[in-house]
């Protein structure tokens, strides 16, 4: 079994850390990689740098089908191109939110969301009640803290515990989901300080690839997400089209 995990910006030290985290908990019989995406912004924080990422996604998830990848994670917790990288992809291809979101409901009645910038609130609002979470999504908060920032700040680590934990206070939460890849890394630190489990949606997202190909289980071809139909494209996306 192949699963790749695409970073949709262009850190290629956050796809570093991520693959630890996706590498830490797959199976035997199962090779992982990660890759970074050639094109897009250095780090997703807004819905202009979300467009921006999906030429540079959809192009990582068409060059793994070409290398006989059987499934996806989207390593950003906006989930960006998730519709369109299941058109192309004939695998499963899974987002970190809605992975991190759907591991969360299963341990208790309602989990917080804590994510980097408060302009990004919205948006995980918004996948929330895409997933059906809204019975469990309990409250998002942001710690401030930039996306390059987690990587870079000595401070990132207890900034963001200290949101977590103010969170699960603010909400009467059972869980906490971070709400961005870059802090796959704290997941349990956080979870033995705070005393509730922590979820990590690129681990969540990993696993979930992992079963649903273990149980040899693909994309349905039909309707919405099959293929999509050949057509031209020209200016800077002429070789998206076929």
């Amino acid at each position: 079994m192949r699963i790749r995990v695409v970073n949709p910006n262009t850190t290629r030290a956050m796809t570093e850390t991520i693959e630890q985290c996706a590498l830490a908990v797959v199976g035997p019989g199962t090779l992982l990689d990660a890759v970074t995406s050639e094109t897009g912004p250095a780090s997703i924080e807004s819905h202009y740098d979300e467009a921006m990422s999906v030429p540079g996604l959809l192009a990582a998830i068409r060059r793994g089908e070409a290398d006989g990848v059987d499934g996806y994670v989207i390593a950003c917790f906006g989930d960006p191109g998730l519709d369109a990288a299941r058109e192309l992809a004939a695998g499963p291809v899974i987002g970190i939110a809605e992975a991190a979101m759907h591991t969360a409901s299963h341990l208790g009645r309602g989990f917080s969301v804590v994510t980097t910038l408060g302009r990004t609130l919205g948006r995980a609002a918004d996948l929330a009640e895409r997933y059906g979470m809204q019975r469990f999504c309990l409250g998002i908060h942001a710690c401030e803290l930039p996306v390059l920032a987690l990587d870079t700040d000595p401070d990132a680590r207890k900034i963001v515990t200290e949101a977590c934990r103010t969170a699960v206070s603010a909400d009467g939460s059972d869980a906490v989901v971070l709400g961005c890849a870059g802090m796959a890394d704290l997941c349990a630190h956080i979870s033995a300080e705070i005393g509730v489990p922590v979820i990590d949606g690129v681990a969540a997202a990993t696993l979930t690839v992992q079963s649903l190909v273990t149980l040899g289980l693909r994309k349905s071809g039909r309707g919405e997400f099959a293929t999509p139909p050949p057509k031209t494209y020209t200016g800077l996306l002429e070789s998206f089209g076929s």
